[in-house]
């Protein structure tokens, strides 16, 4: 399992990375000013960056308690980030549309375009951190269940 001081890098790496990703592209995307969508950016990375700790301590946690390990195939990967950013999809939402003063609708298919773009880079960003990053124990992959 991987360590706070490394899940502290992790979620530091992916907020920044993100950002710098995010913040001309919604621009360009929503049509609104770099400094609204820097609000939007900076204020959904930190709240994200907390909700990214909390989320794949417990994600491990459960990983390892039923598969015995942490390692994530594809499949698991994929359902990790859809998950991830469906919990951020409902945190974000109500301030997204109070801050642009717009309504739930629309703030949920801007909240749903940037979950997209985020599960996408998620996915890749996470995969590019376990190669960059791999756990020594990885080696000692605990054998798939049988069903």
């Amino acid at each position: 399992m991987r360590s706070t001081r490394d899940r502290i890098r992790h979620a530091i790496l992916f907020e920044v990375v993100g950002l710098a990703l995010i913040i001309p592209l919604g621009t360009m995307v929503f049509g609104l000013h770099a400094s609204e969508m820097g609000v939007i950016g900076i204020g959904s990375a930190m709240v994200a960056t907390a909700w990214n700790y909390v989320y794949n301590l417990g994600f491990d946690r459960a990983m390892q308690r039923f598969l015995g390990t942490t390692r994530k195939r594809l499949g698991l990967r994929v359902a990790h980030a859809v998950l991830f950013e469906a919990g951020l999809l409902v945190i974000l939402l109500p301030p997204i549309a109070w801050y642009l003063g717009i309504g739930l609708v629309e703030a949920f298919v801007m909240d749903i375009a940037i979950a997209l773009f985020y599960v996408a880079y998620a996915f890749v960003f996470n995969l590019a951190y376990d190669w960059v990053f791999p756990l020594k124990n990885w080696g000692e992959v605990a054998a798939e269940p049988s069903r």
